[in-house]
């Protein structure tokens, strides 16, 4: 399997994508800063929603309502967050690949998303019953946790 992975990231370093990313002088910080804008708003949105279920900011917003309002800029900064990352990994994929900091970073963004398809559905119903349930605190903890950990792996990935 590993063998099959490193072909691939041979591969996608090959590509004019990857190529052009590695060799133009502005093309790999302009993609930096693409990648870094979707994190921000990504994250940004994450932690807002995180904060608002512990219930330390926005406390007489609707869970609910807040989660809707926010749905739109979360996935959009996911999806530029996406483009630019691709973009990132094309110019050094095999490096990438074997940097433990990304390999740590990678699972845990994939684990991420999915558990932020699961936050969305549970906020709406959460917003719906009043007051919070325990469980909503500690599903905002764990995720505000999660992401903690992506980004300190992901800032840990020069230093390998």
């Amino acid at each position: 399997m590993q063998e099959l992975l490193i072909a691939f990231c041979k591969w996608l370093q090959a590509t004019s994508l990857g190529n052009f990313v590695s060799s133009t002088l502005w093309a790999y910080p302009y993609v930096q800063l693409v990648h870094f804008s979707g994190l921000s708003l990504w994250v940004g949105t994450i932690v807002i929603l995180d904060l608002r279920l512990l219930g330390l900011t926005l406390g007489r917003q609707n869970v609910s309502e807040l989660a809707e309002q926010l749905l739109p800029w979360k996935w959009t900064g996911l999806a530029i967050a996406i483009i630019g990352g691709i973009s990132l990994f094309s110019a050094t994929a095999t490096t990438y690949f074997q940097n433990p900091a990304f390999r740590i970073k990678f699972p845990l963004v994939l684990i991420g998303i999915a558990f932020e398809v699961f936050l969305q559905h549970k906020a709406v119903s959460w917003g719906r019953e009043g007051s919070l349930p325990i469980q909503a605190r500690l599903v905002g903890l764990f995720d505000l946790a999660l992401w903690l950990g992506v980004v300190t792996a992901a800032v840990n990935i020069p230093n390998y």
